[in-house]
């Protein structure tokens, strides 16, 4: 190809983030491919994924509602350690005003979501952990689908030079993603638009 002038379009090499911890704490599947829910906060997914800046690897972790798709807490660090996970976790409840009680928390069996730390955090908040195969990302999809539109959207566009920077357009594109980002799974309404129309139904059905 090189002869003719024609050059293939290389793929980035994926960096693994998933991986099994020998000591773990592992729970079963509660979601078992459902990435929808009747309800706000009856179940939530979580992932980790790289970004790169400058010549080296930062690591971002996520927690999404399933069912209006919302990220309600993310944390950004140089290291892939549970307190990475937790404290995305942690911004979550925050966000939902710390009453998270029967909660189901959905993610891989990386090393972070299966360590005794992050167990103690989830019985601490009454949280629910649930988690798919080792290596199966149709396990935990809709994070995935998430992560794709991010990086196409930011990390594929540019080359992050400082870690200042990679935070302030993550940051900004997560407020874009939740005011304004429709999705045709909310009826073409942003994630914060679907829990108000969401919350404002349920107190009718309460009215009534």
């Amino acid at each position: 190809m090189r002869i003719t002038g024609i050059e293939g379009r290389h793929l980035r090499r994926r960096k693994r983030t998933t991986v099994p911890d020998r000591i773990a704490s592992p729970a079963p599947d509660l979601v078992q491919r459902v990435f929808h829910a009747g309800d706000l906060d009856e179940k939530w997914c979580g992932d980790i994924t790289y970004v790169q800046v400058g010549g080296s690897w930062m690591y971002l972790a996520c927690v999404l509602d399933i069912c209006s798709r919302r990220v309600l807490g993310w944390s950004m660090a140089s290291h892939m350690r549970t307190e990475l996970v937790i404290d995305a976790l942690n911004m979550a409840v925050a966000t939902r005003g710390g009453s998270v009680t029967g909660v189901i928390f959905h993610a891989d069996r990386g090393a972070q979501y299966t360590a005794a730390m992050f167990a103690q955090v989830c019985d601490g908040y009454g949280i629910r952990r649930s988690m798919g195969r080792v290596g199966s990302s149709y396990d935990n999809a809709l994070a995935e689908s998430f992560w794709q539109g991010l990086k196409r959207e930011t990390m594929y566009q540019r080359l992050f030079t400082t870690m200042r920077q990679a935070r302030l357009e993550i940051f900004q594109w997560l407020t874009y993603y939740n005011v304004r980002r429709r999705h045709s799974a909310l009826n073409y309404l942003s994630p914060v638009e679907f829990e108000q129309q969401h919350l404002s139904a349920a107190k009718l059905a309460i009215a009534a």
